[in-house]
């Protein structure tokens, strides 16, 4: 075998096995940082009981869920209903294939790029393969054979669907304005001013698609524990349902990636190493997500439909052209 193959080989395997054992540590630690956050913002002392300030509990619920039986309904589509979690999952972890957390570092002579693979479409690719969660949320409620895992998987695709569009068009402005498709290119194109900046109109509408596009406060209809039961996955114990909650968390980790590639300016920052401004800058738009959940009532769900497409698509459409006229007029 060729050595440059070989050393590309390695090198890439490495960087998978890191990624992935990083976003499966900060899944975790996710879970008990939310029920701390909440806790304390609802004037609570949340989990205690385990370790320090209960932070071994997600440890806990890990051990408990791997030992409790696994129910199948008898009456469910097996194949579906066994293959929907991995369906959830799958998609929400292969995102990070693409997302640059540093910049290039040198290694006994070799540039190692922070990112696992550098595509000149990364961003479709993640919009690609994210929309495929989808199908795991719908195949989960159909194969259920249970009316309230139905109506919470008929909720979800509409919901997913109709807010997918405006994530993509909130993202249009930046990819005008760096003239690429790269997540590194887009990323270096702020070295110097963030897109924050240059698209806030941008960054408010992704920022509220994001929330409706992983099914979080105020946006989590297809759960609503209050209407549904807890919706799609009602009927699903053991590690399938625990699937279904680590993909939840995997989706908030990769929508807040992409807001802090496309809109923070990446890795860029004083002072520290790369790598900590990409982390600092994500545990900020995490947060986020735990400050809505603690803040905001659910919306019903005819107001989240009107709220997407009587209000979010125009306003998406309109960052748009006033995007490409400025361009024009500077370009003049």
């Amino acid at each position: 075998m060729d050595k440059e193959l070989l050393i590309f080989i390695i090198v890439a395997s490495v960087k998978i096995f890191i990624v992935f054992n990083v976003v499966q540590l900060m899944i975790v630690s996710m879970i008990w940082f939310e029920r701390k956050i909440l806790a304390h913002m609802q004037v609570r002392l949340g989990p205690m009981r385990v370790g320090f300030h209960g932070i071994l509990q997600p440890i806990a619920d890990g051990i408990k869920l791997l030992f409790k039986e696994d129910i199948i309904p008898a009456k469910a589509e097996k194949i579906l209903f066994v293959l929907a979690p991995v369906m959830t999952l799958i998609p929400a972890l292969c995102t990070f294939a693409v997302i640059p957390f540093g910049d290039a570092i040198n290694i006994f002579g070799h540039r190692i790029d922070m990112v696992i693979t550098d595509i000149n479409v990364g961003i479709l690719y993640i919009l690609a393969v994210s929309s495929m969660g989808i199908y795991g949320i719908v195949m989960a409620g159909w194969s259920s054979n249970n009316k309230y895992s139905l109506l919470g998987g008929i909720r979800s695709s509409a919901q997913m669907i109709s807010y997918e569009l405006t994530i993509g068009l909130s993202l249009i402005g930046v990819i005008m304005m760096t003239g690429s498709l790269s997540m590194v290119d887009i990323v270096n194109a702020q070295s110097k001013m963030w897109n924050l900046v240059w698209q806030p109109l941008g960054f408010l509408i992704y920022t509220i698609s994001a929330i409706a596009e992983v099914n979080r406060c105020p946006f989590d209809i297809p759960e609503a524990e209050t209407e549904l039961v807890a919706g799609y996955h009602t009927e699903y114990s053991s590690m399938k349902f625990s699937m279904f909650f680590m993909a939840e968390y995997a989706n908030m980790i990769t929508v807040s990636a992409i807001a802090v590639t496309f809109f923070l300016g990446g890795w860029h920052g004083p002072f520290l190493p790369g790598v900590v401004w990409f982390m600092l800058k994500l545990s900020f738009c995490l947060f986020g997500f735990i400050w809505l959940r603690a803040t905001f009532p659910r919306l019903r769900y005819d107001q989240l439909m009107h709220f997407g497409w009587k209000f979010l698509l125009p306003l998406s459409l309109f960052n748009i052209l006033v995007t490409g006229l400025i361009m024009v007029i500077r370009g003049l």
